[in-house]
């Protein structure tokens, strides 16, 4: 069974205006789901014997603009990003792995289903004629090996940092006047930290 390791999950965002680190903010869930901006969720680590996990979700990724794309047949990804660090008394951490992921949908209109395929998975790809399913294996992140303990020190504080975006993709000329506003299309989460003491 896998040990949860208790940290303190918050959350860096980016002033637009002043272009700098405004500082950190525990997830209220509620407040944060309110706005329909993406956003990570359900964010927990866990260990087995020999390595460290994160499970996470990402909350409202899909809107009207990817999910007509996808319809569409166009091939859609999700970007992960998760960062551990060693945390110190100093002013630079010291980075201990970068981990860089995707989940890919493609829709096939002759077959009417998706095709879902999760990077961090040893599995093949999963297939659906349910979008709901389908959206599902593109946001629940479970099991996503992080780093094995030999790499940690007992006693010692560990920062991660996880992120999600929509990957930028270029599309087809018959589709630029159907997705005019593409802006409306992307999504880039803010920066969510766990502090943990291992």
């Amino acid at each position: 069974m896998p040990m949860i390791i208790k940290g303190e999950v918050t959350t860096i965002f980016l002033c637009a205006i002043a272009f700098f680190i405004t500082g950190f903010l525990f997830i209220a869930p509620g407040d944060a789901l309110a706005h329909d901006k993406a956003v990570l969720s359900h964010i927990k680590l866990a260990n087995t014997r020999d390595d460290l996990f994160a499970y996470f979700k990402v909350e409202n990724a899909f809107n009207e603009k990817n999910t007509q794309a996808i319809a569409n047949g166009i091939s859609t990804s999700f970007t992960f990003y998760v960062t551990l660090f060693k945390t110190s008394s100093s002013l630079f951490d010291k980075k201990i792995i970068d981990i860089k992921t995707r989940a890919t949908i493609k829709y096939n209109s002759m077959k009417q289903e998706y095709t879902v395929v999760c990077q961090w998975k040893d599995a093949p790809p999963l297939i659906t004629k349910s979008f709901d399913e389908a959206k599902t294996w593109m946001t629940e992140i479970d099991n996503l090996n992080v780093v094995p303990l030999n790499r940690l020190v007992k006693g010692d504080k560990y920062r991660i940092r996880i992120k999600a975006e929509l990957e930028k993709v270029t599309l087809p000329l018959s589709l630029h006047y159907v997705f005019f506003f593409v802006s409306y299309w992307d999504f880039e989460t803010d920066w969510y930290v766990i502090n943990f003491t291992y």
